[in-house]
């Protein structure tokens, strides 16, 4: 390949430098399909352990392994061209040591090409954030409601209701930060809070319920096009995939029942 003919792709350091400035605009993608279309207008890809819920049909993250990422991860590096991706790190690949997390962060980038890993960020992140960095590895951080901690918390409410969780949240935030984190996911957060951390920390902040005080904007990509009947109250649906799509699977089986479908145009003809 060419020099010329290399896609030329937003790096981390420009997602840092963007704090303060024109929103960062991402989006989840876990399919080959779903990167081609959300690349175009993307800032950055994240291949998150969500893929778990909303593509096979699991409870919680919890159950993510690292090669159902690096599958994904795969598959969205194949049609996306221009946006960051980033690819999260599932639970139990990097929270016992560093040494762990870099073996499960650098198969990671060997394997599927992506340019940054995303981890959730708890008393243990700064750390591994230094040493991955360090070491060549570009790391996102992820404070709040992190859904990999979902059997400690309790579910998936909002977190920081209370001072003492909110200083928490916002001393990890400043921690991961000052580690050498080149962003940071605030998830489940009220204003407030999305404000004062964004504010604290010297890299961009990209919220997920987390209000427009963040310098950009995540959400699951299923969500936001309606693909489930019930979604987080942060999640605003711009699409109805889920309408439209049975009433697709609904004239395909009318038709299909009542003979006309295939008719003859979908049909081969030999002479």
């Amino acid at each position: 390949m060419s020099k010329q003919s290399i896609p030329i792709r937003m790096t981390a350091p420009e997602i840092t430098a963007r704090k303060g400035g024109t929103p960062i605009v991402c989006l989840t993608a876990y399919d080959a399909p779903t990167a081609a279309v959300v690349d175009e207008h993307c800032d950055l890809i994240l291949v998150g352990d969500s893929v778990g819920m909303v593509v096979h049909g699991l409870s919680s993250t919890v159950g993510v392994t690292l090669d159902m990422m690096i599958m994904h991860g795969q598959a969205v590096m194949r049609t996306s061209k221009k946006a960051l991706v980033v690819v999260d790190l599932p639970f139990g690949s990097y929270e016992d040591s560093v040494e762990t997390a870099f073996k499960s962060a650098s198969r990671v980038l060997m394997e599927t090409g992506c340019q940054a890993i995303k981890i959730e960020s708890g008393s243990y992140a700064p750390e591994t954030i230094s040493y991955l960095t360090e070491r060549g590895i570009p790391v996102m951080a992820h404070v709040g409601l992190r859904p990999q901690s979902v059997n400690v918390l309790g579910g998936y409410r909002a977190r920081g209701r209370d001072q003492k969780v909110a200083t928490e949240i916002l001393n990890n935030a400043v921690a991961a930060a000052d580690a050498g984190a080149f962003a940071i996911v605030v998830e489940g957060v009220n204003t407030t809070l999305a404000e004062e951390v964004t504010q604290a920390v010297r890299v961009p902040t990209i919220g997920i319920g987390a209000s427009q005080h963040c310098d950009g904007q995540i959400l699951v990509t299923p969500d936001m096009l309606g693909m489930f009947e019930w979604t987080p109250k942060f999640v605003k649906k711009f699409a109805d995939l889920k309408g439209e799509t049975e009433k697709a699977v609904k004239a395909y089986a009318q038709q299909v029942k009542a003979r006309d479908f295939p008719s003859k145009e979908y049909m081969y003809e030999f002479k």
